[in-house]
């Protein structure tokens, strides 16, 4: 492998990612068009008049007996779980994305309240009117969709700049930028998901994402041109050959020695 396909491996590793990073952006964009309009729904379904007998779009309360409850503590790979039981017998598996804070304090026999939407289970509330979403929840999943939407675009774009300027560029003033450029991209994507757990951590709403994220790129934008900048003016002998400039001869010199049989005057 020669010095130029050297050089072309990294670049052609990072296009690739900056690729998939993209493709999982544009995907998440439409995802949180999606979680949004699956949550407006939600928000204005009416009550149910009677017991829905098939899915709807109206909310039903039903009451619920705890069966069994298996948090998966523990097990990264398995979603917390509980086997819920009507009235009637009939048995209703629930998953759930978190433990509390309902699931947790379950115990078997306990009665709950679970509220049905579109033929599932979306939340259910324990005898304190504590309320916990299941797995088919509507709630807080536009914001989890629109981080992530904002990771993958902001690596995606910067990072495919930087890729695509190693491919194309030569020197080693343009490798440098370019491998600026696409550092930033990676703090840009990884700025988004650190916004997104503050936001959920503080309970804070939906637009305070763009708000914190679109500050700390910009900074991060600006940070990207300045570093490219200053690789591109670099020193001045940063492009010379690999080699250097050859040595010069002591007779070449001003004043310097003559070499082995040169003539003396």
């Amino acid at each position: 492998m020669g010095p130029g396909e050297q050089k072309r491996s990294p670049a052609g590793i990072w296009l690739l990612i900056a690729v998939a990073a993209l493709a999982v952006g544009v995907a998440m964009v439409f995802q949180t068009r999606g979680a949004l309009e699956r949550e407006r729904a939600f928000r204005a379904a009416p009550p149910c008049v009677s017991v829905p007998v098939k899915a709807s779009e109206c909310r039903w309360e039903q009451r619920f007996t705890v069966r069994s409850v298996d948090t998966h503590s523990g097990e990264r790979a398995q979603s917390a779980e509980a086997e819920l039981v009507l009235p009637s017998g009939k048995p209703w598996h629930v998953t759930f994305r978190q433990t509390g804070p309902v699931l947790s304090q379950l115990e078997p026999d306990d009665k709950i309240v679970g509220l049905v939407w579109r033929g599932r289970v979306v939340e259910i509330r324990d005898a304190a009117g504590t309320w916990q979403e299941t797995s088919d929840g509507p709630l807080e999943w536009p914001e989890d969709r629109l981080g992530g939407a904002l990771a993958g675009l902001s690596f995606g774009l910067v990072g495919l700049v930087g890729a695509l300027w190693s491919l194309f560029a030569s020197g080693s003033r343009h490798a440098s930028a370019a491998r600026a450029v696409r550092w930033h991209g990676v703090a840009m994507g990884v700025a988004a998901i650190v916004t997104l757990w503050v936001q959920a951590a503080n309970d804070w709403p939906m637009w305070s994402i763009p708000a914190v994220w679109g500050p700390l790129a910009l900074l991060l934008l600006v940070s990207a041109v300045a570093f490219a900048v200053a690789a591109l003016r670099g020193e001045p002998g940063d492009d010379a050959p690999a080699g250097g400039r050859p040595a010069r001869k002591p007779e070449d010199l001003p004043g310097g020695a003559p070499g082995p049989g040169a003539v003396r005057p």
